[in-house]
């Protein structure tokens, strides 16, 4: 019973988010967490969820469809000149994307200061222009 306890509560470390934001786009939410591994170093845990609705009305059922890659530190350089360069070709090849159109709120809708771009924290991604 007590390696069971140590074992579950060893699981439950392995899975302990330090940091995360979630990144909206359509249909799709990306989660970059930062886990820590068992020996102590951090790790982005990169997930994509897509949300699926399968039947009609009434008898319409959602769910996520979620895909995971794992990121170690010592991948970090590789990864972000290999994002860089695939990102590059295809600006070149397709131009920029289109900007989202922002939403615009009325007196009543209007968003808190803390949900607002400007007061949200900067990952290292924030520096990628996708």
């Amino acid at each position: 019973m007590e390696a069971e306890k140590r074992k579950f509560e060893t699981e439950k470390k392995d899975t302990e988010i330090i940091y995360s934001k979630a990144i909206k786009a359509g249909k799709r939410i990306y989660y970059l967490d930062v886990k820590k591994s068992r020996n102590e170093d951090l790790f982005l845990a990169i997930t994509e969820s897509k949300k699926k609705v399968t039947g009609y009305d009434e008898d319409a059922q959602v769910t996520y469809e979620k895909h995971k890659i794992f990121l170690y530190k010592e991948d970090f350089d590789k990864f972000i000149e290999g994002l860089e360069d695939v990102v590059g070709f295809i600006k070149r090849e397709q131009g920029e994307a289109p900007q989202r159109e922002e939403r615009t709120y009325s007196e009543t809708e209007k968003p808190k200061q803390e949900d607002t771009e400007e007061s949200k924290p900067r990952s290292f991604f924030d520096k990628f222009k996708f």
